[in-house]
């Protein structure tokens, strides 16, 4: 017996075709120019371009879409080959749909920030995926380097008594060596902490005292590393489009994301505050609540995430 839901689809897929060709008739613009004009900038025109262009019947299109997927995977959206191929999608559309680029030049502009957009999300995804899997090296000098500087940036005056010591507990490590908390999330989760160390020093600083609070304290690292789990969750499914389309003009880049972790890492301290934990236990607990809470904002198509700390006291 097919389902409310099933007949829904079924007369939509049917309808759809017509429905397209009523309104190009009657507007004298195909789907995409109609979404480029009346679509907000960001996430409500990015992502119903996507849409249109993962539906389209046309094999040309079709095969663009493989080589912009091609490019994403492999990382190679830069310098002249981000370029090669944005000229060649825009060609690809404006050969198909018959639109002329000198009637439509806010097309060919709207629409190249879309491809921007939608590519560049995925090339984030890949590269952010590469980081997952790489595994922190001791022997890797550039590692050590990077563990360093976050030390230095939570702590500048507190000297490292040694490579391995109990004063990495300090800022919310398990054990003597932070290493082997990275397992999980890999390079990443070292990066995330890092970038939310050194680019929003204040804030993070404001954040490590907090979890240093006697009563409603917790693990800096660690949960800067659930944090990790969490943005990278998000980028993955892609419910964090919504963010990245509204918050980037052009290519999203790995400083997008590292920005969207820290908002999350500020936004999670204050929302474990405010909860008034009676200990860490309630940490899964709370840490749920919160995603849940973000996830219902990314459900609005006009959010964007505000990277604009502001430190009270603690």
């Amino acid at each position: 017996m097919i389902s409310f839901s099933g007949l829904y689809w079924f007369f939509y897929w049917h309808c759809r075709s017509l429905i397209k060709w009523i309104l190009r008739r009657s507007t004298q613009l195909c789907e995409l120019q109609r979404i480029c004009y009346d679509k907000p900038a960001g996430n409500p025109r990015s992502s119903a371009v996507e849409y249109s262009l993962r539906h389209s019947k046309s094999p040309d299109i079709g095969s663009m879409l493989n080589e912009l997927d091609d490019a994403a995977t492999k990382k190679t959206i830069f310098g002249r080959l981000h370029k090669v191929l944005l000229e060649r999608s825009v060609r690809t559309v404006l050969r198909v749909k018959k639109i002329n680029p000198n009637s439509h030049v806010a097309f060919v502009k709207n629409y190249s920030r879309c491809i921007e957009h939608i590519w560049g999300y995925r090339q984030l995804y890949h590269i952010v995926e590469e980081l997952r899997l790489s595994q922190f090296d001791s022997s890797v000098e550039e590692h050590e380097r990077k563990l360093t500087r976050l030390w230095t940036g939570l702590c500048p005056k507190v000297p490292l008594e040694a490579r391995i010591t109990k004063q990495w507990q300090d800022i919310g490590f398990q054990g003597d060596d932070p290493k082997t908390d990275f397992r999980g999330m890999g390079l990443l989760g070292l990066d995330n902490l890092v970038f939310f160390a050194e680019e929003y020093t204040g804030a993070a600083r404001h954040v490590w005292s907090h979890s240093l609070h006697p009563q409603h304290g917790y693990a800096f690292a660690i949960v800067g590393i659930n944090l990790t789990h969490l943005a990278y969750s998000l980028l993955k499914d892609g419910s964090a489009k919504t963010h990245i389309y509204n918050a980037c003009k052009t290519m999203p880049s790995l400083r997008a994301f590292h920005q969207f972790y820290c908002y999350l890492f500020y936004e999670f301290d204050r929302f474990w505050i405010e909860s008034k934990p009676a200990d860490v236990m309630q940490f899964t607990f709370i840490k749920d609540q919160f995603e849940k809470n973000i996830r219902d904002l990314l459900a609005n198509p006009s959010t964007v995430f505000k990277i604009n700390f502001v430190v009270e006291d603690v």
